[in-house]
């Protein structure tokens, strides 16, 4: 065993011997003291042996007395194994090196998020984050343990509660929970409120004041719901009327729809770019030149590396310019109604508020003439409808 390591440490050929007297040669190499191993004859009627690298450059002299030429067939031991890695040292280093320019890039901080702030502002907990180390392109292994960035920058943050650091890959998330402090209610002046559409009530809830109508009543626009004055003729006092009052409200609507719509399509045409992302840059390598297309929608793809879990920040944004166009298309009655009733509807919540609720739509005329189809619908709508009056501006009346 301790020979074939020696071996393998100096190195060994396996040889053919052509032409001349092989067996002369073999006999004289072994008596000249070389040491000659797994002799045999090939298939081909060829002497082969092995021997190591000193004894092949000893093997000279006997090859030109017996008339013999050798050829290598294999070699085998380090210095061979040496000598080719050798040739691919600039392949393995190139390796080593993206490897290590990996590892790099997965070492740096590459973005900052700030979330939960409403009072403070994303520069002011950027501004506290630097203080402690937290910043883009700062090295992960220079940051401090995670309670002890959190508990510095509530310090260093006044209104905040509790701020929570977290480094997930290349990026540090901070978040931030901030005092609820009450808000300062502003001083308001007395008031009623009124009536702000022509409605029929249907609730009606009275936190401060005097309500004046009650539930089924009909009301005018302008009339007062709740009052700001409360005790009597000779002893009252004006304070702020606050409650809710809903109604129900009718609102009338013309729609006219043309039954020719246009719409966007593709054509099929598109052009492609590639782009090599390194952070928050994008560098183009593919796809110059600017698209002919009159009228285009563009469409971004990014790819970024992942590395054992971590999402490094780098990658290839695939850019694809899709050619359109605007082309017209026929509907039906119904399909026009039916868009007419949508838009008719998106104007009524529009008017009447996002708490507003539609109860009942009629459609009082409908016809089509000219290519359009036109429409008058009637909507039953419950909705707010107190509007504040101050008590001075009465009074001055």
């Amino acid at each position: 065993m301790k020979g074939q390591g020696f071996m393998w440490v100096r190195g060994s050929v396996v040889v053919e011997v052509r032409g001349g007297a092989p067996e002369d040669l073999v006999n004289k190499a072994l008596a000249g003291g070389l040491a000659l191993s797994a002799i045999r004859w090939t298939s081909r009627g060829l002497l082969q042996f092995e021997l190591s690298l000193n004894d092949f450059f000893r093997m000279r002299p006997y090859l030109r007395e017996t008339g013999c030429r050798m050829h290598v067939t294999q070699r085998r031991g380090m210095p061979f194994s040496l000598a080719r890695a050798e040739k691919r040292i600039w392949f393995v280093g190139g390796i080593a090196l993206f490897f290590a320019i990996i590892f790099m890039l997965s070492s740096i901080v590459w973005s900052v998020d700030v979330e939960g702030n409403v009072k403070l502002t994303r520069e002011q907990v950027l501004q506290a984050a630097k203080q402690e180390g937290i910043y883009p392109m700062q090295w992960s292994f220079r940051l401090k343990d995670a309670d002890v960035m959190s508990r510095n920058l509530v310090n260093a943050l006044p209104g905040t509660t509790w701020i929570g650091v977290e480094k997930k890959g290349t990026k540090v998330r901070i978040q931030v929970v901030e005092m609820s402090l009450p808000d300062e209610k502003e001083l308001q002046s007395p008031r009623n409120l009124v009536a702000s559409e022509d409605a029929v009530v249907t609730q009606i809830i009275a936190e401060t004041g005097k309500p004046l109508v009650k539930k089924n009543a009909r009301v005018k626009k302008g009339q007062t719901l709740i009052s700001g004055i409360i005790g009597s003729e000779s002893n009252s006092r004006a304070l702020v009327a606050e409650g809710t009052v809903r109604g129900l409200v009718w609102y009338e609507f013309k729609v006219e729809v043309p039954l020719t719509q246009q719409i966007k399509v593709y054509t099929g045409e598109q052009k492609k770019s590639w782009h090599l992302v390194l952070g928050s840059r994008a560098l183009k390598v593919s796809g110059f030149g600017k698209s002919s297309y009159e009228s285009s929608e563009t469409i971004q793809e990014l790819q970024k590396l992942s590395w054992r879990g971590f999402t490094l920040p780098i990658g290839r944004l695939k850019e694809t310019v899709k050619e359109s166009e605007m082309q017209d298309r026929q509907i039906s009655g119904e399909e026009a109604k039916n868009i007419g009733l949508l838009q008719a509807r998106a104007d009524v919540m529009e008017k009447a508020g996002e708490d507003a609720v539609i109860q009942d739509e009629i459609v009082l005329h409908e016809e089509a003439d000219n290519g359009k189809v036109y429409m008058k619908v009637l909507f039953e709508v419950d909705q707010s409808i107190v509007k504040e009056m101050p008590l001075v501006q009465m009074q001055g009346e």
